[in-house]
């Protein structure tokens, strides 16, 4: 199988372990394992009744705990609506190599995570891209989209809260997505890894697999979460496509860790707590991030209404890329070139790490965009 090389995880890899500031970052401030046990009222002595757990492949559609925890995430999934996976990323993969065959209709919003057009792609499926722009909001233009959206279409792909714009469907629009989907006889797959993150009210919008008889719904542990070490996530979907997300998980997964699955557990069980964490730095992050936004005048965007991450438009002579491995060089802060994602001319930024952290790496781009706006070097290559 040839798949094009995965951009922003090839960035990600080059260079997040040695930056100083990292403002590529896309999960919500990382939780230890001694934080996750304070949110849950429990402390170190709790993890005593690991040292019983023999450590056999475990449940192989993830423990019943788990599974039911995660289904309280939803309004009308239950167990067997769910299984679980390596990472969302996982849960993605598995749903595309599940549903998608050579030849068939694909449309995937993009910017979106790669996955959502690349592994279709490299099935062999004719993938229809609907470009969000910045004039929408990055909200997808539902013509166009039932315009791509033709009868016959096998799989509608679309992301929510978006990653990287942050641009967030309301329940209102996602429903009438499913209309789209609905007269195309297409299944919907929406990312929601980054849903519980919302600016306002409780943060979570409606998920896709409640709102439509073929939606499915992916997610994970990482981003609102703050657990992206689990390495854990899951697919919420109709039952006839977790049996055939199943037969594909058994030739490259078997069964998550059973570590990970009781610390996903023990997270999903005390949700609340973890998600009003979450927002409470991505809402606190985004009030400074916009300040800095409005003074300075280099820089414009769309405010993000959810997610943990921005996309920012630069008012400089030079490549997305040669602009960030300048930042970084000059600057230890790391950004993500839009050309990663198919975004030439923007930059993303993750704002849900430490307020401190936001704020110094904030104080070091203004003094690289005044340095640039100055003359001070040159804007064709880094310095």
């Amino acid at each position: 199988m040839d798949i094009k090389p995965f951009a922003v995880e090839i960035w990600m890899n080059e260079f997040e372990t040695t930056c100083a500031f990292n403002l590529a970052e896309t999960c919500v401030e990382s939780l230890t394992i001694a934080e996750l046990l304070a949110l849950a009222g429990r402390n170190d002595t709790d993890l005593s009744e690991l040292l019983a757990l023999k450590l056999t492949y475990g449940a192989i559609e993830g423990s019943d705990r788990l599974r039911d925890a995660v289904a309280a995430l939803y309004r009308r999934q239950a167990r067997a609506n769910i299984v679980v996976t390596h990472g969302t990323i996982g849960a993605n993969s598995l749903v595309h190599q599940a549903l998608v065959s050579r030849g068939d209709r694909v449309v995937s919003v993009i910017p979106t995570y790669q996955q959502h057009y690349s592994i279709p792609e490299s099935i062999g499926a004719e993938v229809r891209h609907l470009r969000l722009r910045e004039e929408n909001g990055f909200l997808p233009d539902l013509a166009a989209l039932r315009a791509l959206a033709t009868p016959g279409t096998r799989l509608i792909a679309i992301n929510n809260p978006n990653n990287p714009t942050g641009a967030l469907m309301d329940e209102a629009m996602l429903r009438e997505v499913a209309a789209i989907a609905r007269d195309a006889g297409a299944w919907l797959l929406c990312d929601e890894v980054y849903r519980g993150t919302d600016q306002t009210g409780s943060g979570l919008t409606a998920s896709v697999a409640d709102l439509y008889e073929k939606g499915i719904s992916t997610a994970g542990m990482s981003k609102a979460f703050s657990l992206a070490g689990l390495r854990l996530g899951w697919v919420a979907a109709p039952a006839e496509v977790i049996e055939a997300v199943m037969h594909h998980r058994d030739y490259n997964t078997i069964s998550v860790g059973m570590i990970d699955d009781h610390f996903a557990a023990l997270a999903l069980e005390n949700a609340d707590k973890i998600l009003a964490r979450s927002q409470a730095i991505t809402r606190g992050n985004l009030a400074i991030l916009s300040a800095w936004v409005e003074n300075e005048p280099s820089i414009s965007w769309v405010r993000p209404r959810s997610g943990t991450t921005a996309l920012l438009k630069y008012d400089l002579d030079m490549s997305s890329r040669d602009f960030c491995v300048a930042l970084l060089q000059e600057t230890g802060v790391m950004f993500t070139p839009g050309s990663a994602m198919e975004m030439e001319g923007y930059v993303r930024i993750g704002y849900a790490n430490a307020p401190e952290v936001l704020k110094a790496g904030l104080e070091r781009v203004s003094a690289f965009l005044a340095k640039r706006r100055g003359g001070g070097a040159s804007a064709s290559s880094p310095a």
